[in-house]
């Protein structure tokens, strides 16, 4: 029942999100004849080569407008992300509510019988469409977007994506990729999922263990603060592992589409270090160990 719930209620935003999209087209084209006039406006000053009180008067109530007009289109984009991200939501308590029925879909069986192929592209799919934080004039980005941490109060939900620091086969300890399943506030202790071995490998970790992984992407346009910089000290996602290594930035994104660059810590190199990979901001948390000597 819960499911068709769901359904249901992703049905309804999906219209809503097509409403506000053509609502968003007719603004652009709305606005387009001011923004017109604002470019002939300018070449006719260009041609008389003076800028006189009429023009001054009539490129003032122009932009005036076009702010105006911008404004409003970016209210529009704002209610659709925020319908996108009902979207996502709605469709992660479905997946959820689906694992714990055992109901399973051909784009994300279960992880003990999927192929390694498929979950990679699973986890790069993620990476892509983690939402990019577009705050407000002098909004500070919030906790877990980019290398902001989490509160300190914060708790993980159930399916969520953490860095987890579990024993080995072998005894060591390791940071590896896993979900969420419950937390304990008596015992302040969750229990997550291995990614890799989902079923199979269950831990119970206490907070201290685990790490949030971010739920926005920093744009290093509008918020560099909110970015892990060059020479920090990270875990980062192996590209085609499920473990995270300690590595250095080599460089941080340089645009919102851009995946950080990294060294990983690796003594079979000279200098100890690996060449530059890239991974995406979704896998780069922060290292709260000391940097190697």
């Amino acid at each position: 029942m819960a499911l068709v719930s769901a359904d249901s209620r992703i049905a309804e935003l999906l219209s809503e999100l097509q409403r506000l999209l053509g609502h968003t087209q007719e603004e652009r084209s709305r606005s387009e004849h001011n923004l017109i006039n604002i470019q002939k406006t300018h070449e006719r000053m260009q041609t008389e080569n003076k800028i006189s009180p009429y023009y001054r008067t009539k490129l003032r109530g122009l932009y005036t407008t076009a702010k105006a007009d911008a404004e409003a289109e970016c209210n529009i984009l704002r209610k659709a992300l925020d319908k996108i991200a009902e979207i996502k939501s709605l469709l992660e308590e479905r997946r959820i509510a689906a694992k714990i029925a055992g109901i399973y879909s051909d784009a994300e069986p279960p992880r003990k019988t999927m192929r390694r192929g498929v979950l990679m592209t699973l986890l790069q799919q993620s990476a892509m469409t983690l939402p990019l934080w577009i705050g407000k004039p002098g909004d500070k980005p919030p906790p877990l977007c980019g290398a902001m941490p989490a509160a300190g109060d914060y708790v993980a939900k159930p399916g969520d994506k953490v860095a987890a620091r579990v024993k080995a086969v072998d005894g060591d300890e390791q940071w590896i990729l896993a979900e969420v399943v419950s937390y304990s506030h008596a015992a302040n202790k969750y229990e997550v999922d291995d990614i890799d071995e989902e079923g199979k490998e269950r831990h119970t970790l206490s907070r201290r263990r685990v790490i949030p992984l971010p739920q926005w992407k920093a744009n290093p346009e509008t918020d560099p603060e909110a970015l892990f910089q060059r020479e920090q000290l990270v875990l980062a996602l192996y590209p085609q592992t499920t473990c995270f290594y300690r590595a250095l930035i080599h460089a941080p994104p340089q645009r919102p589409q851009d995946d950080y660059s990294v060294l990983f810590e690796d003594t079979s190199y000279a200098d100890g270090y690996s060449p530059p990979l890239n991974v995406a901001q979704r896998y780069v948390v922060a290292c709260k160990e000391t940097k190697k000597k």
